[in-house]
Order: C-alpha cells, then sequence, then structure tokens
C-alpha cells in the first residue's frame, strides 16, 4: 500500500543518508565535547535514527501496561452485552468498544514535528511499465501511472457533461430510461418510496412494456444492485417498491441486494434495523442507459432529486465505460443476495452466502469475481491503446476515419476506482493517497464531503505535504442528519467535534493559510457532494477530479463498497466546467475560523465529545 512511512527505521536510515551523504562527515563547530566554550558535535545519521527510536522505545515500555489491559478488554465488554436484553444499539457500540480496546490500526496519534517531514519520505509514484504515450501533454502524462492498476479509458471532452443540480439529474434520468433499448444498469444505496422515486420505476416499467411490444423486441435488461439492509429497512422499502417490477418481467429484470459479509452471528442478530446498516454497505452509485453513465454520489430518493446538493457527471456515447460498469455491477450482483417475485432473496447458484456461509471463502470469491473485470478490462484498454497510438505510424486518423472508427480523438481519460475493503480491493485509496502525496508546492486542492471524517492517513498527508487544501464540509444546518430522531440527531455535532480538533489541530502546526476549511450552506438544503479537484501548479483551471460515491472517511475506506473516477483531462473547455462546478459549490461556503465554534450552535455536549471517538469509524 502506498502510505508514507512516517514511523519506519528504514525511511528514517534514508533520510539520514539524504541529510548527510555517504563519505562527507560533519564538520565540527567547536572543540572537542566539554572544552570550554566549545558547541556539540553534530550527530550523524545513524546517531539521529537511534535517537528517535530509542525515545519511541521508552514511549512503547510506558504503555505495555495499558496494552495488557487493552487485551482483557474484550472479554469485560462481551460481558456487558449479555445485561442489555433491550438495548442493541448500545451493545453494538459495546462491541465496537471491545474491537478499539483489542486493535486499532487507524486510532487517532499524537502527531508531532517529523510529520512536516512527509513529503521526503513518501514512496515514488507506482512505476509506469507500459511505454508512455507521446500524444500527451506534459501536464496530464504525469497521471498515467494509474492504467497500471485500473483499465484507462480515453474519451473525447464533447462526450462529458457536468451537471449542477439535484433536479437536472432526475430529468436526465427519466429522459435516459425512456430511450433505453438495450440495457439499463442502476447501482445505489437504496431506492425511495415517495411519488418521484415512483415516478422512475414507472418509467422503468413503461421502457419494458415498450420494449416487449414493438415489432422487433430489443432484448431491453434492467439490473438493479441496492443494499440489503437499507433496501429492507421498514414496511415499505426498496424492495416491495421494485416487485411489481420483478413479478411482471421476470426473464428482463434482475435485483441484487449485496449483504456485508461483516454482518453476521449474533452481531447480525443484537443489532436492530438502521443500526446495523453502520457495519457496512453497497455504496456504489451508478446509473447506465445503453452507452450513456451518470457517476455521482447520489442516491434513488426524492431529496436527492430535489434540495439535496451532490455531483454528478454525464459520460454520453462511451460505450467501453459502460461495459465496464455494467461488467462491474453484474459482478458485485453475483456476489448478492438476489431478490425473488415473492419478496424472498437466494444466493446465485454455487456461490457462499455473505452471512452463513465461510467468511474468508466469501470474501475470496466476491475478491476473484471483481478483480477479474478489472484486469481484463485494463487489458483490453491497454491493448487498445497500443493499437491506436503505438502501432504503425502511417496509419492517419483519416485511414482510422476509413476503417469505421470516427470517433474524435481522446483529450480527456477516465480511470475507475474501486474500494471494497472487505474484499482486499484497496484502488481507490492507493490512488487517492498517491495524488495527495504527489501534490507540489504551489499545486490546490479543492477537497469536499458532505460528512468531514477523514481517514488517518488522509489527514496526515493534508498537513503533512506541501499543496494548498481548501476542504469544502457541510455545516451542522445542512448535514443529512440534522434534526434526526434518536442517537443519529446527535451525528451533526459529532461531525461539529471532528472538525474542530482537525482545526486546532492545523491551527498548532501553523498551516492556517495552507489548509483552509470550509463549511456549505444554503437554506432548506442539505448538502452530500463528496470528490476533489486538483490545480497544477500555476495552473488556473483544474486538470483532474474524483467524484463518485466515497467520503473519504474510515468507513468508505474500510467498510463499504465504493466506486468513483478519475477524470484527468487537457481539454480547457471541460476543465472550464469543473472549474465553474467547483466555485458554484464554494460560493455557498463560509471559511471556518476560531469564532465559528463559538456560536452557540457549535456547542457539543460532553457525552458527544466522549462517545465520537467510538462512534467516529461507523458514520
Amino acid at each position: 500500500m502506498l502510505r508514507p512511512a512516517l514511523c519506519s527505521p528504514t525511511a528514517w536510515l534514508q533520510l539520514g543518508a539524504h541529510l548527510c551523504p555517504p563519505g562527507r562527515k560533519p564538520k565540527p563547530r567547536g572543540g572537542p565535547a566539554g572544552a570550554p566554550g566549545s558547541r556539540a558535535r553534530p550527530l550523524s545519521a545513524r546517531a539521529v535514527v537511534n535517537k528517535v527510536l530509542a525515545r519511541r522505545k521508552r514511549k512503547r515500555r510506558v504503555s505495555m501496561a495499558a496494552a495488557a489491559a487493552a487485551a482483557a478488554g474484550p472479554v469485560f465488554w462481551r460481558r456487558l452485552l449479555g445485561l442489555l436484553p433491550g438495548r442493541p444499539g448500545l451493545a453494538a457500540l459495546l462491541g465496537r468498544l471491545s474491537d478499539r480496546l483489542g486493535r486499532n490500526p487507524d486510532r487517532r496519534r499524537r502527531r508531532s514535528p517529523w510529520l512536516l517531514l512527509a513529503p521526503l519520505l513518501s514512496p515514488a509514484v507506482p512505476v509506469v511499465t507500459s511505454p508512455p504515450c507521446c500524444l500527451c501533454a506534459e501536464g496530464v502524462h504525469r497521471f498515467q501511472w494509474i492504467r497500471n492498476l485500473v483499465p484507462e479509458f480515453g474519451v473525447s471532452s464533447s462526450h462529458v457533461r457536468v451537471l449542477s443540480s439535484p433536479a437536472e439529474f432526475f430529468e436526465l434520468m427519466k429522459g435516459q430510461i425512456k430511450v433505453a433499448k438495450r440495457r439499463v444498469v442502476m447501482a445505489s444505496l437504496y431506492l425511495g418510496i415517495g411519488p418521484l422515486e415512483q415516478e422512475l420505476v414507472d418509467c422503468l416499467e413503461s421502457t419494458l412494456e415498450k420494449s416487449l411490444q414493438a415489432k422487433f423486441p430489443s432484448g431491453l435488461r434492467v439490473s438493479i444492485l441496492l443494499d440489503f439492509t437499507r433496501g429492507s429497512r421498514g414496511r415499505k422499502n426498496s424492495r416491495t417498491m421494485l416487485l411489481p417490477l420483478l413479478q411482471r418481467f421476470p426473464e428482463q429484470v434482475r435485483v441484487s441486494l449485496f449483504h456485508t459479509p461483516n454482518l453476521r452471528g449474533l452481531l447480525r442478530l443484537l443489532i436492530p434495523e438502521r443500526f446495523n446498516e453502520t457495519i457496512g454497505l453497497q455504496h456504489i452509485k451508478v446509473y447506465l442507459f445503453d452507452n450513456n453513465v451518470i457517476l455521482s454520489g447520489a442516491n434513488l430518493s426524492d431529496s436527492y432529486f430535489t434540495n439535496r446538493q451532490d455531483r454528478y457527471v454525464f459520460l454520453q456515447d462511451c460505450p467501453e465505460i459502460a461495459d465496464f460498469f455494467t461488467e462491474l455491477v453484474d459482478a458485485v450482483g453475483d456476489v448478492s443476495l438476489q431478490l425473488q417475485g415473492d419478496d424472498t432473496v437466494q444466493m446465485v447458484e454455487g456461490m457462499v452466502h455473505p452471512y452463513k456461509g465461510d467468511r474468508a471463502a466469501y470474501c475470496r470469491a466476491a475478491n476473484k469475481r471483481v478483480m477479474d473485470v478489472i484486469n481484463s478490462a485494463r487489458m483490453r484498454q491497454q491493448m487498445l491503446h497500443a493499437q491506436t497510438f503505438h502501432s504503425d505510424p502511417l496509419l492517419t486518423q483519416e485511414d482510422a476515419a476509413a476503417a469505421g472508427d470516427r470517433r474524435p480523438a481522446p483529450d480527456t481519460w477516465i480511470y475507475p476506482l474501486i474500494q471494497m475493503k472487505p474484499f482486499e480491493i484497496q484502488i481507490d485509496e492507493i490512488v487517492t493517497e498517491t495524488l495527495l502525496t504527489e501534490a507540489e508546492r504551489g499545486a490546490k486542492v479543492y477537497l469536499t464531503t458532505g460528512y468531514f471524517n477523514l481517514t488517518q492517513a488522509y489527514m496526515d498527508l493534508v498537513l503533512g505535504t506541501r499543496a494548498e487544501y481548501q476542504i469544502l464540509l457541510a455545516s451542522p444546518e445542512v448535514n443529512g442528519f440534522f434534526g434526526a430522531k434518536g442517537v443519529a440527531g446527535a451525528i451533526p455535532a459529532a461531525y461539529v467535534h471532528i472538525e474542530r480538533q482537525f482545526y486546532s489541530e492545523v491551527c498548532s502546526l501553523g498551516q492556517q493559510e495552507r489548509v483552509q476549511l470550509q463549511e456549505y450552506w444554503r437554506r432548506d438544503w442539505t448538502f452530500h457532494a463528496k470528490g476533489l479537484w486538483l490545480y497544477l501548479a500555476g495552473s488556473s483551471l483544474p486538470c483532474l477530479t474524483l467524484i463518485g460515491s466515497p467520503n473519504f472517511g474510515y468507513r468508505s475506506v474500510h467498510r463499504d463498497l465504493e466506486a468513483q473516477i478519475a477524470i484527468v483531462t487537457e481539454s480547457r473547455a471541460l476543465q472550464q466546467q469543473l472549474h465553474q462546478e467547483q466555485e458554484q459549490l464554494y460560493r455557498r461556503a463560509g471559511v471556518v475560523s476560531s469564532a465559528t465554534f463559538e456560536q452557540p450552535s457549535r456547542q457539543v455536549k460532553l457525552w458527544v465529545k466522549m462517545v465520537t471517538p467510538l462512534i467516529k469509524n461507523f458514520f
């Protein structure tokens, strides 16, 4: 995994060698040690490393007693579970505390000034094994290492359109469903149960009916992938909304419900509805109609069609990208529960059950199924790239057009980034960390998330690298949980607490000028946008954006199934679209300062502060 090895002895040795190369001894500044008026002799690189390691060893001894207590902790908390028959939510919380006492690889640690050396210790960009494409501009060429991990799709920027509003997103989806001839593929967390969602289902039903009544049936297929726990919540839910389609068009409609393998056994029995969604979800948001694809972070619910701000990109006439995401959704669907016409579920024949079968065997099978899709698409695209740009130099664009390929030359590259940590697939995490690591001095990164809860690795990179950061997050009033009943109503306050801790860290490191937080606010709206825009040093327009489902938090990295795309473009017109999208979102934001947290609405109750470290990895 590509992560700055901040604590690795080898990394410290490499740094020491960098500061004091072999064969060059440090010059003494005075006489021998202890001589009157002399200065202490500078430490060698080896001595610096030994000193740091010795300090860490002393700290390790101090924490041995705590570690011993932590080892016994899980037994203690599990005994408490039996004393909570009517409090399954609290039982789950104590279970999480048990896990944290036993192991916590992402725990928050006090950062030292050595964090500022992260850029020197960061890994190199993955080696490009395929020959570089000489037709690409230098500013774009630096990101072609991504194609060693995932397929690279070259398209014309004229086929990429950035959407700006929920209403535009909703109307485009309905229009695309109505004209679909071959396939409709929709992956989302859930489908809502309101009139707008019913309107979407009616569009699907009407299009399926037309496909059967046509003089020449088109063979239209509809595949829908949702999360099992979220899609089964309540009596009326996503499943009941889709049952009429399944019953009427059993040969054309497939509804798959992903169930995380981490929710099983006693845990599955103890945790009630809604709370069971904290363990892991299907979080991919892809909407595909024939060869047209919408990538977004928006779900299929009324607020996402009206007043919940998100991001959306429409890829028109991109058959290779549509094929890839069709295969990806099919792969996840194959390892998911299949909804039947009588509202029961069953697994694909021969597939290990996600919570009844062996967990390791299930995860291995799922990993193979998904990675086969990624690797086969990557190989296909590499062969296509070689044939297009590195074959016979006498083959001109006119020759290609005469052969039937009349698409314009690509000036934009699409990279699908998949993150499925339960299946040991960490591509999005690797690419995101590398992008943050390699952002040079003078570059600007605009990062946005509806739920500000960055992983420790992402926080370290933001605080320890050289680029400027403008981080956009939701103010409490536009948080999706604002005003919710019960424990969920305290979640916005928990995000305020996390935000304040991060802001304090920025201030303690004196980086307020380089790392700036901004809060989105809009009356009667909520905020759900996520992604980033990268502006290279000296550029006023972004050349890269990440857009899709990940929120850059612990859940996105470790618990849920996520997908987004990296769009790299040298087209000024598309760069301008992305820049306008960024400006439109940040225009409604206010800069966070110390005064922000003095407002009455930002006062966090003590119990929320105490509970947040225990539950922050669940939301």
